[in-house]
């Protein structure tokens, strides 16, 4: 990228926006919103969208004033942990889906959304997921809001039925190349439902995610643990082959006969997001997976930092991921040579995402219960 400066209406994320990636922002918060920070975001960066995350959010609980006055009031309603939760969440992702609603009326709705996470353990239930998610959607009220689903056996099932049931959903922690075909399986379904329900399929937007750092620092380490030349040499390339093997697959199905009768009745494709974007190793670039995962009609997710590194300054170099399924095939037929099982750490990634967002939640029930009887006693 160049150090041109920046022209009036020039966006500073242009370059990776010309190239047809979304930039979204991975964990909001209120201080995002009061701040005016995603306003600022989306009119000078471009950011197309946005994601909550309980850990910011049960983080941003315990530290912000900007809550104190909502927790003061679900004290006083003494309404039950669970609703007081959903209010909390529900406030932030309605300010911020208003703030991103000319982003969707100008996409016709493909970008301009803003996801929330449910309580993961309901998506061991299907029938209780989707009366949560109907229940969160509800509560925010507004047309560009969805809600997030973990790729699960039994999360594959529930995205099925939110689906048909006309819930915006994006799913999450996808790792393995026949776990995204479930999630595409799933989505396909689910629309084939809500139109045979005579729901409006152009309302329906899904996005499904990769979560990239989190599949390197696993391979790495096994690589690691290895340390041959072989080996060694192979660290850092897994997840963008994953990645390359998952837009392939995503082009050959929204490509293909099966879909384009979807597509007719004014379905959208599901959108593949790369998340957990941001890097920890002091020897790479903050923002190594945004340059190079790179390819129209795709989504990065950053967290704020990362955000704000790309906007000082991005080193592109075009499309990075159509045209290149053959070198990714090969970089994972030469690590399953190695003896790194692809669908054990698949499963392994899957269940820890689950097992992290569950403390998360657990952590942010916990926020919001001292916050309310805190503001409650001053």
């Amino acid at each position: 990228m160049s150090d041109r400066l920046r022209q009036p209406g020039v966006l500073e994320l242009d370059e990776l926006v010309a190239e047809g990636v979304s930039p979204w922002l991975d964990g909001l918060t209120r201080g995002h919103l009061a701040s005016g920070c995603l306003t600022r975001l989306i009119a000078r960066a471009g950011v197309r969208g946005a994601t909550s995350d309980p850990a910011a959010l049960a983080a941003a609980v315990e530290s912000d004033d900007a809550y104190r006055e909502q927790l003061a009031g679900l004290a006083s309603d003494d309404i039950c942990a669970a609703d007081a939760v959903r209010a909390v969440a529900a406030h932030d992702v309605r300010w911020a889906c208003d703030e991103l609603r000319p982003v969707y009326q100008a996409t016709r709705g493909l970008d301009g959304l803003v996801s929330m996470d449910l309580d993961p353990r309901l998506a061991h239930d299907v029938e209780s997921a989707v009366a949560e998610a109907e229940q969160a959607l509800r509560a925010v009220n507004r047309p560009n809001a969805m809600v997030k689903l973990p790729a699960t056996t039994e999360g594959i099932a529930a995205i099925r039925e939110c689906v048909g049931a006309g819930f915006p959903v994006h799913v999450t922690g996808v790792f393995s190349a026949s776990r995204y075909r479930e999630a595409l399986d799933a989505y396909a379904e689910g629309l084939q439902r809500a139109l045979a329900d005579g729901r409006r399929l152009s309302a329906l937007a899904s996005v499904v995610s990769l979560p990239v750092g989190l599949l390197d620092a696993e391979v790495d380490a096994r690589l690691e643990e290895l340390g041959t030349p072989d080996a060694l040499a192979l660290r850092g390339e897994a997840a963008v082959a994953r990645a390359r093997h998952f837009y392939r697959m995503y082009d050959d199905w929204f490509g293909g006969a099966d879909w384009r009768a979807l597509a007719a009745a004014g379905g959208h494709p599901q959108r593949l997001m790369w998340t957990s974007t941001t890097v920890t190793d002091s020897s790479s670039s903050l923002t190594r997976y945004v340059e190079q995962l790179v390819t129209w009609g795709t989504i990065t997710l950053m967290t704020l930092p990362t955000l704000e590194a790309a906007t000082r300054r991005l080193d592109m170099c075009g499309d990075t991921l159509m045209g290149r399924h053959g070198t990714a095939l090969e970089i994972w037929r030469r690590l399953e040579g190695l003896g790194v099982d692809g669908e054990e750490i698949a499963r392994k990634l899957e269940a820890e995402s689950v097992e992290g967002l569950t403390a998360a939640w657990r952590d942010l029930y916990a926020a919001v219960d001292a916050g309310r009887h805190t503001t409650h006693r001053t």
